[in-house]
């Protein structure tokens, strides 16, 4: 199989997987939960949760998480916009069903935005608080479904957003926490 070929056939397969999780049908407390995770993702969270972190915590060591954030963020953005321009990716609601449940904020889908930051804000307050790692990525993998449940990405779109963001998170990481 050419690579043309295995390229079309992991767009079929996302499409599928796609039309699979985005449902016209779906009940509506499905709708309104992922409206919810996917709001959690919407950037404001991260800002009051990094301000109450420095704010209240007496540990030295804490007070290097919005640092960490930060520098994530200075270097998750820039990825996060060259890779949207790169592969201008037309979202599924423009190209595959009729209406999404929710306005994106661009035109272009691959990589998911909202993955990118949950993870990164997963990897790197898992680092700082390893008893919530289960919670925090639970909390993350749900910010990235609903962007698919609310019809907005492909799954492929989510998928890549986690790399970019867990990668950038580690790498903030290595840069800001001494070890």
């Amino acid at each position: 199989m050419d690579d043309n070929n295995m390229l079309k056939k992991v767009a079929q397969v996302d499409e599928q997987l796609f039309l699979t999780l985005f449902n016209y049908n779906s009940p509506r407390w499905l709708k309104v939960i992922a409206f919810g995770l996917s709001k959690s993702g919407d950037g404001g969270l991260y800002l009051l949760m990094c301000a109450a972190v420095w704010w209240l915590s007496n540990n030295e060591q804490h007070q290097l998480l919005p640092i960490t954030i930060l520098v994530g963020f200075a270097i998750e953005r820039p990825i996060y916009f060259l890779a949207k321009k790169s592969f201008a990716r037309v979202r599924p609601c423009d190209c595959l069903v009729t209406n999404a449940y929710i306005v994106p904020s661009d035109k272009f889908s691959l990589p998911s935005g909202h993955s990118a930051a949950a993870f990164l804000v997963a990897i790197i307050l898992s680092n700082f608080f390893p008893e919530y790692v289960w919670l925090l990525f639970g909390w993350a993998s749900s910010v990235a479904i609903s962007r698919v449940v609310l019809g907005v990405h492909f799954p492929a779109d989510i998928i890549l957003g986690a790399i970019i963001g867990s990668s950038c998170g580690l790498f903030a990481l290595v840069l800001v926490v001494p070890v």
